[in-house]
């Protein structure tokens, strides 16, 4: 599995990051990137607090940088595979089947019944 790695922002000298801006109960704000849980900074104001964060950030990229990764998404199994042909050798398998299908036919029946009766009641209603 190779890993595919690209810088973020080759064509762009500027990165953009969604901030949590949070004003502290003593008074100022705190400014922290979403994403990046470490990275806060306080100030007096939102301006302040925004302006402080943004030197930090721009430090911690100085001696770093940021790239994608795209990573191949791991196969799994359906999780009901395991039970596929569990009933292969059953010999009830096609009376089961049936009773099922009949049932079904049944409760089909009765639910159309009700549902012409709620019909006909809303038409009555509507009268």
């Amino acid at each position: 599995m190779g890993e595919n790695l690209s810088v973020s922002g080759e064509n762009s000298n500027k990165l953009t990051y969604s901030v949590l801006l949070e004003p502290l109960e003593k008074g100022g704000f705190l400014a922290t990137v979403l994403g990046w849980p470490q990275c806060q900074a306080v100030g007096k104001s939102r301006e302040e607090a925004i302006a402080r964060l943004r030197e930090l950030v721009a430090a911690r990229l100085e001696k770093a940088e940021v790239v994608s990764m795209e990573v191949e998404r791991p196969e799994k199994e359906h999780p009901w595979m395991k039970f596929a042909g569990m009933f292969k050798d059953d010999p009830y398998f096609d009376e089961m089947m049936a009773d099922i299908e009949a049932f079904r036919r049944e409760r089909d029946a009765e639910m159309e019944a009700y549902y012409q009766e709620m019909d006909a009641m809303e038409e009555v209603k509507a009268k």
